[in-house]
């Protein structure tokens, strides 16, 4: 297909992302998504909420309500919206996805960025050893049958003060009884990326002029992105690179905790035979889990490359962000994530 410039289009052809709705406005990535893009201050930003739904809104943002229940709802709310942001709890009813993304096509939303924030769903292994991971390919599919929008998801890994802090199900740590479970020998590197990384990843992306000006600019754009992932990340680290931050926030030594190591492959299947039992939890254990492994599938840095320099993302401090973390952990904070 041949490159579309912004001086080819009609003169009224508008190049940039102006209205922006989102889904999950106070959710766990949502609240990161909605700051970025207030503090970016180029964007109408609108959210969506249920009908009857008490959340407070932060200040600078409109409000429409919606009924999943009712089609016309949702296409009214999206009317004059340029890109639709969804971000919704993984047990959220999936059908919910569904309905936004077909009501956007019928309002003419040109740009939709689905519940996509997380591993390589692209990697089509990866995905299909994580019992969810099948699923998610029928939204991005839905979105381009229905030719109404294009899509871009966020391949940005695991959260990493959430799965830093949230419990040994995730990248192994507990910190209330000082126990770290490394996969193999613990050195297998994944990408990982901060909470203000995704937010700001997503902000600076619809901040992209749609389409190039003409043949002499080179500067990324939207369009870059269209129906294909972004994929970001704030530190390529193992669990062992992990332990050494955590050793300097905490203020213990190696001998302070209790390491141990478990098999990346059987571990992964000890998560598989809990959620046929009904745990929910084995899930957990098996997604992070299937990222570790020896076949790099996790390190989309090493697999794909990196979007950070051309969405102007910001080298982080791991020292920092671990020490952040760990404040997380005291203080409770963290729980509000689960």
């Amino acid at each position: 297909m041949s490159q579309e410039y912004a001086s080819k289009q009609p003169k009224d052809f508008q190049n940039q992302i102006k209205n922006v709705a989102i889904v999950g406005a106070t959710g766990t990535s949502g609240k990161y998504i909605v700051e970025a893009l207030l503090a970016k201050g180029t964007h109408n930003i609108t959210a969506l909420t249920r009908e009857g739904g008490t959340t407070q809104m932060p200040s600078g943002i409109s409000v429409k309500k919606i009924k999943y229940d009712d089609h016309s709802s949702i296409v009214s709310a999206l009317r004059g919206q340029d890109a639709l942001i969804i971000t919704m709890a993984a047990q959220a009813p999936p059908e919910q996805q569904t309905k936004l993304i077909e009501a956007a096509a019928e309002a003419g939303v040109a740009w939709i960025l689905p519940n996509e924030y997380g591993y390589d769903s692209a990697n089509e292994a990866l995905r299909n050893d994580i019992p969810v991971g099948a699923q998610k390919v029928q939204y991005t599919a839905l979105i381009e049958k229905l030719g109404k929008s294009s899509w871009t998801g966020f391949c940005c890994g695991f959260w990493y003060e959430f799965s830093l802090g949230g419990g040994a199900e995730r990248y192994g740590f507990d910190f209330k009884n000082r126990t770290l479970t490394l996969f193999d020998d613990g050195t297998q590197p994944i990408a990982t990326t901060t909470f203000a990384q995704v937010g700001r990843g997503v902000a600076n992306l619809l901040a992209l002029p749609i389409l190039r000006a003409d043949e002499k600019d080179t500067a990324p754009c939207l369009s870059d992105f269209k129906n294909r992932f972004a994929y970001v990340a704030s530190f390529v680290v193992s669990q062992k690179d992990m332990l050494e931050p955590v050793l300097r926030a905490t203020g213990t030594s190696r001998s302070d905790w209790k390491i141990t190591h478990e098999d990346s492959k059987e571990r992964h299947q000890r998560g598989l035979q809990m959620l046929r039992g009904g745990n929910y939890l084995g899930l957990v254990f098996a997604m992070y889990t299937r990222n570790f492994f020896p076949d790099g599938a996790g390190n989309h840095a090493e697999t794909r490359g990196l979007d950070n320099e051309k969405l102007s993302l910001p080298k982080e401090d791991l020292d920092e962000v671990t020490r952040e973390t760990v404040r997380m952990v005291e203080d409770g904070s963290l729980t509000n994530y689960y």
